[in-house]
């Protein structure tokens, strides 16, 4: 084997290696959540949110063209959701601005990511795969806010 091939291959493992903790640390030390297809639960008709536990909600959620359902969600700071994303026609995207949740809304597929919402204020979210004439449309937004702001806990609207 010649000296040039030894130390490409000797950089490859070392990059593997690499990469290998890099994968490792984001799970374990920073907590990352990795999307999850579920494979047994129905694809759902409807949007629904219910609390499922104390500062824990499940977020069930349809894309369809083009909106999603439901297009905005109030809830409180420090929720933990568990969120459930399905499409009802052709493949959509899903994305939360300024947090780490990127889905794909897949017909007869259900996605799942939890997430945590610690911080008051406007999440915005939109559709990050072209879906049609209507794409633009796409959107919605998660209103984070303190206990006691006067608006029902918990709703879709």
């Amino acid at each position: 084997m010649d000296k040039s091939e030894k130390m490409a291959l000797s950089l490859s493992g070392m990059l593997l290696i690499l990469f290998f903790g890099a994968i490792m640390y984001a799970a374990v030390v920073e907590d990352i959540q990795v999307p999850t297809c579920i494979t047994d639960m129905e694809p759902f008709t409807s949007d629904t949110l219910f609390q499922s536990g104390p500062e824990t909600y499940e977020l069930q959620m349809v894309a369809r063209m083009w909106a999603f359902q439901p297009s905005t969600v109030r809830l409180p700071v420090g929720s933990t959701v568990d969120m459930y994303l399905t499409s009802q026609d052709i493949t959509h995207g899903f994305m939360i601005e300024n947090k780490n949740v990127n889905l794909m809304a897949v017909p007869g597929a259900v996605n799942y990511i939890q997430v945590t919402f610690d911080e008051p204020g406007e999440y915005f979210f939109a559709c990050h795969e072209f879906c049609g004439a209507a794409h633009h449309t796409m959107a919605g937004r998660i209103i984070i806010e303190e206990e006691g702001a006067g608006t029902q806990m918990g709703a879709l609207q």
